[in-house]
């Protein structure tokens, strides 16, 4: 009994840490999506991971040098009034900055099979 309460705490810890740690440059943002980022040479393509992210929820903006990429994973439908027995996968408001050169313009984007890739060709 002592062993599944501090597995519980454990869980409870990692929980807080994932939904209200912090995140790069944002309080309000629970999560960060992670990121591969691909450069050819006439080219940058950088792919964030969002599985269960409708396209209508998400947002990608340049800032200056800054890719912003943000939205929203709802919990699904299973999990609203259900009694949560594990929760690793994050939830809510998402945000990803990432560094990128003033000389890309943005060719192509599209979300497919749970990732969105933006295509980048390097300008003069």
């Amino acid at each position: 009994m002592f062993a599944e309460a501090c597995a519980m705490l454990k869980q409870a810890e990692q929980l807080q840490r994932q939904f209200f740690g912090p995140s790069s440059g944002t309080s309000s943002a629970c999560w960060e999506p992670p990121v591969d980022i691909f450069e050819t040479e006439r080219e940058v393509t950088v792919i964030t991971a969002l599985p269960g992210v409708r396209p209508e929820a998400v947002r990608a903006e340049i800032e200056g040098t800054t890719l912003i990429v943000t939205g929203v994973r709802a919990i699904p439908a299973a999990g609203r009034g259900a009694n949560i027995v594990r929760l690793e996968i994050p939830y809510g408001r998402f945000e990803r900055r990432i560094a990128i050169s003033s000389r890309l313009r943005l060719i192509g984007k599209e979300l497919e099979n749970g990732c969105l890739k933006l295509i980048f060709t390097k300008a003069g």
